[in-house]
């Protein structure tokens, strides 16, 4: 507002008794010039006609300060409008890789753009044309130089185009872009110079189809936040059609070139017209409840009419045309040795090694595949290595790409992941820290139904853990919240009788209680072993304590080892892929059917939306699908998405998926207004929980200001048709089957906005970054972190036993996945902790300076930056204090995977701004 007065040279014209809002002042020539005040932005609501306002500016003039009614006394005086020159700069980015075809194409369009067919550019004004009543529009104008700079190999290419507008024309709003040339180009931002106003810009960040593709104009709006009944006129119905294309009409299968965004469940993930055997049931309906996914259109099976039909790699399965990968990100994740070693090279692998199938033989096995790389390991014959493409083997002597590095978990001491206390410590600051919880009473009791799964009572007694609590009993312990569980005995009973029944799988249902102890490290105390009910009630459950010889020894490493192949099966299914990746995807595609990107809740999680559908989409094709790498790598083999789908209809909630409201779920914290962020730890040293918390309120407070700068009242809330329609359409369609949960929150006030948008910012973020980016630095160490099991844990009465007292070792290998298995699960794992170049991390932003046109939130947005910025720097001096045992200490991981930033590569730290691998 200072700014205003000094610009205006008019200190006292508030004092006036003729201002009104909006205030309207007459410059010394004549002209009329309007400004309006919202939140402390200034738009220009009328246009100076006969000059430019910066030059209005440049010296001191008389100000006169009149009011509305009286300017509409005047006689009409109107000036003839003049004609004012625009220039708009246009830039392109080019792709850094061509085939043949498209340079091909390119050089045509280059051609041809010389003879008209060309990209033509239209200004929309905020005004309503007073002729049309529809949008006001400039003459179309072409970019320039197309032809001359179609060999530039710039990443960026910048055009212009010049328009020739009238003085009245008014600001513009929106941008039309048609392509008349042959092929697609990606359009990142485009900046109007030539107005009264200063600059106008308006990110695009998309890709313009040619008219043979899409006959329509594409629309760009400017960076200026309107909501919906604030729209100028004359972009209103621009606004709803941009809209109505994106949600499509439901119908015929989709080209990779379109932009529609729409629901479907889970039904392409069988083959059921290859074999019965490999026929998924549906996901997503009355039957197996699930969130769902992006609709492709795809022809249904010819033998099951309701299974969609699939389309393996290479073939690219249909997102949303600006949903794909770009380049750099396309490129890492293809060139990743995830697609090396699966698509490449393992049908050559399993044809060498399937005469001997080569089980771990020793610990050696692992280590040499740090050392001597994948090929040699496998075995692999030299005439069957000669076979293989040169580039693989040229890259594997050059850059040993087929090489991995050694996982950190064993990087500073290579047998920290026997001891106790590392087992303990990961379940605070592993890969999957989210599934500890407080022992409330003591022994746990089961919640299924006990006609079908048997008595709901543990096997667990007192006498198992009364001697490894420090002297206490177990109610002091359970008094004192020194006692903890993981229990996957729920989860994971249901399944069991199926899951044993598979070829090489076999698996519990385990619980592990953990006592804290004084230093603040967690104990395991005893290991529970669950089997159907239906087992002989001497193998049905068991309970291994901690060892007290050799042969307890190596039983209580075979429990320990159950256990981690039950968290990488939960941690997988639930809290990665069911929690952050397909629970945020109907958010997602609502968000683009029912918000404009004119709308500034669309412009808050436009960054955290990012890549999410494709990586989705690629998960159906090569990851969760029947036959996948999941299927094949984990436990539950073909169950694994049954499990995801129980969890889904019994555990998940999504007023419980914020890390304030988990943690309170769990018992780890209870609310404590004394506290900084409202909360009290019950496990003080839980880097997970503590430097969440610090990722959590900064996240909260950013939301905060922002929601309340554009809604400072409820009614603007209840009032708002695109943000009540994408909620309601997020819950009822895209998470249809628990629509009518009394646990949604209700969208109706400020605070029910900031609370939903917090915990999708959360999901999208950090939470992911958590689960996600640590899963090669330790799930890369198979026995750290095997994701199967092929053997239970023997007893005296199997026939086994005698082989296990012979050989532990031996029985504890085989009873871990294959070599050929366990290089699988590595190749996932690391492909999927890798960072890409172009990762956006929380905090930053593409155009971090006109992402939008509110000034005010700019500055804010800069000042969530900042904290983020000093957050980084306390996770660095915890990481450094010698009394956090589960960070800091002798071969122990500092914990980083809530650290912010990121170079690219597996780092196991970085927190991207959306869930993009």
């Amino acid at each position: 507002m200072a700014l205003a007065k000094e610009m205006m040279g008019c200190s006292l014209i508030e004092r006036s008794s003729f201002v009104s809002s909006p205030r309207v002042f007459l410059n010394c020539s004549g002209n009329v010039t309007c400004f309006r005040q919202r939140h402390n932005r200034f738009l220009l609501a009328k246009p100076v006609p006969s000059m430019h306002l910066r030059k209005v500016f440049k010296a001191p003039v008389v100000v006169a300060a009149i009011s509305e009614d009286l300017i509409k006394a005047l006689p009409n005086q109107k000036e003839k409008a003049v004609e004012l020159k625009v220039r708009a700069s246009v830039t392109i980015r080019n792709k850094n890789k061509e085939d043949f075809k498209e340079a091909l194409i390119k050089h045509f369009d280059a051609f041809t753009d010389m003879f008209g067919r060309n990209v033509g550019l239209e200004l929309i004004s905020n005004d309503q044309d007073p002729k049309t009543n529809g949008p006001k529009k400039s003459s179309a104008a072409a970019l320039k130089d197309w032809s001359k700079k179609a060999n530039v190999k710039a990443e960026r290419v910048y055009y212009t185009a010049e328009f020739t507008v009238e003085s009245d024309f008014g600001i513009p709003g929106a941008i039309t872009v048609t392509n008349k040339h042959q092929q697609e180009f990606f359009l990142e931002s485009i900046t109007l110079e030539g107005f009264a106003c200063g600059p106008l810009h308006f990110p695009c960040n998309s890709w313009v189809q040619s008219c043979k593709n899409n006959s329509g104009k594409r629309i760009f709006f400017s960076n200026q936040p309107y909501l919906p009944n604030e729209t100028p006129k004359g972009l209103r119905a621009l606004r709803e059609n941009e809209l109505r294309e994106l949600r499509g009409n439901d119908r015929g299968v989709r080209k990779l070139s379109d932009r529609v965004y729409d629901f479907d469940v889970y039904n392409d993930l069988g083959k059921p017209d290859v074999s019965i055997d490999f026929a998924r049931p549906t996901l997503g309906g009355d039957k197996i409840p699930y969130p769902r996914r992006c609709r492709t259109g795809r022809l249904p099976c010819k033998t099951d009419m309701l299974a969609e039909s699939r389309i393996e790699k290479p073939v690219q399965m249909y997102v949303p045309r600006d949903e794909q990968f770009e380049e750099s990100k396309r490129n890492t994740f293809s060139a990743g040795r995830f697609r090396a070693v699966l698509h490449n090279l393992l049908p050559q692998l399993k044809a060498s090694i399937s005469a001997n199938n080569r089980d771990l033989k020793s610990f050696d096995d692992i280590d040499d595949l740090y050392k001597e790389g994948l090929l040699l390991k496998l075995g692999l014959q030299q005439e069957t290595v000669e076979k293989l493409p040169k580039m693989v083997t040229k890259l594997q002597e050059s850059s040993g790409i087929l090489k991995y590095e050694t996982p950190k978990v064993v990087s500073k001491d290579k047998f920290a992941w026997l001891r106790d206390d590392e087992f303990g410590r990961q379940a605070l600051a592993g890969v999957n820290p989210v599934n500890i919880r407080r022992l409330t009473s003591f022994p746990p009791v089961s919640k299924l139904d006990p006609e079908i799964y048997g008595s709901q009572e543990s096997a667990l007694k007192e006498e198992h853990i009364v001697g490894q609590l420090n002297g206490m009993t177990v109610q002091q312990a359970l008094d004192e919240n020194k006692l903890f569980i993981v229990d996957f005995h729920d989860i994971y009973l249901p399944f069991l009788d199926r899951i044993n029944s598979l070829d090489g799988r076999k698996a519990y249902a385990t619980r592990t209680i953990f006592f804290l102890t004084p230093t603040g490290t967690l104990k395991p105390v005893a290991i529970e072993l669950s089997l159907p009910h239906n087992t002989p009630q001497s193998r049905a459950k068991r309970v291994v304590t901690p060892p007290v010889d050799a042969t307890t020894n190596w039983i209580w490493q075979l429990a320990k080892a159950h256990v981690c192949s039950n968290d990488a099966g939960v941690h997988q299914l639930v809290n990665h892929f069911l929690c952050t990746h397909a629970c945020m995807e109907p958010f997602i595609l609502a968000a683009h059917r029912q918000m404009s990107t004119m709308h500034p809740i669309f412009k808050l999680l436009d960054p955290h939306m990012r890549y999410t559908l494709e990586i989705n989409a690629l998960a159906r094709q090569n990851l969760i699908n029947a036959e996948g790498v999941i299927e094949d790598c984990f436990t539950p083999g073909r169950y694994c998405m049954e499990i995801s789908a129980a969890a889904y209809r019994n555990i998940w909630r999504f007023d419980q998926q914020n890390l304030p409201a988990d943690l309170i779920r769990r018992g780890i914290a209870v609310p404590d207004p004394t506290q900084p962020h409202g909360l009290k730890l019950l496990i003080e040293d839980y880097p997970y929980a503590a430097d969440g918390l610090l990722i959590w309120n900064a996240l909260e407070n950013w939301v905060r200001t922002y929601v309340n700068h554009y809604y400072p009242d409820s009614s603007l809330i209840c009032g708002d048709r695109e943000l009540q329609n994408w909620y309601h359409e997020s819950v009822y369609v895209g998470h249809a089957d628990l629509s009518n949960e009394s646990w949604w929150p209700s969208l109706k006030t400020p605070e029910d906005l900031i609370f939903i948008l917090s915990t999708l910012i959360w999901l999208a973020s950090a939470q992911h970054a958590a689960l996600n980016f640590g899963q090669y630095p330790y799930g890369g160490y198979v026995p750290n972190r095997p994701t199967l099991m092929r053997r239970l844990v023997p007893d005296e009465n199997d026939p086994e036993y005698v082989n296990f007292l012979a050989d532990p070792q031996k029985y504890f290998l085989l009873a871990l996945p294959s070599l050929l298995q366990a290089t699988k699960i590595m190749a996932v794992v690391d492909n999927l902790s890798t960072h890409s170049p172009d990762e956006e991390y929380l905090g930053e932003r593409q155009h971090p300076s006109i992402w939008s046109g509110d000034a005010e939130m700019i500055e804010a947005f800069y000042g969530f930056s900042a904290e983020i910025r000093q957050i980084e720097k306390e996770i660095e001096r915890r990481n450094a204090d010698p009394s956090l045992k589960n960070r800091c200490g002798a071969g122990v991981l500092p914990y980083e995977l809530l650290a912010p930033s990121s170079g690219p590569g597996v780092t196991c730290r970085g927190i991207p701004n959306s869930v993009t691998i």
